[in-house]
């Protein structure tokens, strides 16, 4: 269960004339996803769903708010006031560097975020991508615990061959197409077994049929974590309103910055799912009248 809670997020900016300034990003976002859920967030472009994303991750603390996986803090917000930056200091004054890094040598939480880039290290082999990450999650652990290099290949492979890659083991990024190296993306993610898995935009670099391919990909892999006794959560950033639709359990809609939400869209259609639907197109659009009225809107007040 992820439960983000009043979340806000105040970036400071320095504007044309020099002058110190700041712009919310995120205002006030409450959200519950349980365990096993797809979630879309949707929204224009410039709104706060991937800064919303990173929050989620812990690769930002939030201004206010805070967010809760199992009922565990993920990141504090950050002290926006003097006594706020006191109380700081004195709940951790006894926190040294060193034992800052002994506590990080767990994952607090296991969490796997996957961007539109595909993110994965050009001078190493599809194989060792995934071995990468795997010496990463049990770089905290004895020594005589950790699995074996024979056994992480062996788990790399198997991954590998869960999204289509066997026999592409050996070759490198460069070697691959784009929707091979985002299926490899994607096979990284899944090799750490996480519980939660975090998608920015992942498939808008990829052409239109290897997209479909890539969500059908997606929807078979997540189905099995289904078997599991905590299926995984995915939470997809996207601007494509049809892929939204298709792959999630809900769609969540942003508004024009700052960040809130705007609707959060049920999808309570049986898998699997044909895109044709009438019930699928008659949700997407409900969710395309919104996003043109927020851009018209927002139009409107600009000029």
């Amino acid at each position: 269960m992820i439960e983000a809670r009043s979340i806000s997020k105040f970036i400071s900016v320095v504007n044309e004339n020099g002058l110190a300034g700041g712009l919310t990003a995120v205002l006030n976002v409450s959200i519950s996803i349980p365990d096993g859920k797809i979630v879309s967030i949707i929204g224009p472009s410039g709104c706060g769903k991937s800064t919303f994303l990173e929050i989620l991750a812990g690769l930002q603390a939030p201004t206010e708010g805070e967010i809760r996986i199992d009922g565990k803090l993920v990141l504090e917000p950050l002290p926006s006031t003097r006594k706020e930056m006191e109380d700081y200091k004195r709940r951790y004054r006894f926190i040294s560097p060193l034992a800052n890094g002994v506590f990080t040598d767990h994952p607090k939480h296991d969490i796997a975020m996957i961007f539109q880039d595909y993110a994965v290290f050009p001078w190493m082999t599809a194989i060792n991508n995934i071995v990468f990450a795997l010496r990463l999650r049990v770089a905290g652990i004895k020594r005589r615990e950790r699995p074996t290099h024979k056994e992480m290949l062996e788990k790399a492979s198997y991954y590998l061959a869960k999204v289509g890659l066997s026999g592409s083991e050996y070759k490198y990024p460069s070697q691959l197409s784009g929707g091979m190296r985002q299926r490899l993306a994607l096979a990284r993610a899944l090799s750490v077994e996480p519980k939660i898995i975090l998608m920015d935009e992942p498939f808008a670099a990829v052409d239109a049929l290897s997209r479909e391919k890539l969500q059908d990909d997606l929807l078979r892999l997540w189905a099995e974590t289904k078997e599991n006794a905590t299926p995984i959560i995915i939470i997809l950033i996207t601007h494509d309103v049809q892929e939204a639709v298709y792959l999630s359990d809900e769609v969540v809609v942003f508004s024009p910055s700052p960040g809130s939400i705007r609707n959060r869209i049920p999808v309570d259609i049986e898998r699997p799912r044909a895109r044709t639907d009438p019930a699928i197109i008659e949700i997407q659009e409900r969710i395309f009248a919104m996003l043109q009225y927020d851009i018209n809107q927002e139009n409107e007040y600009s000029i």
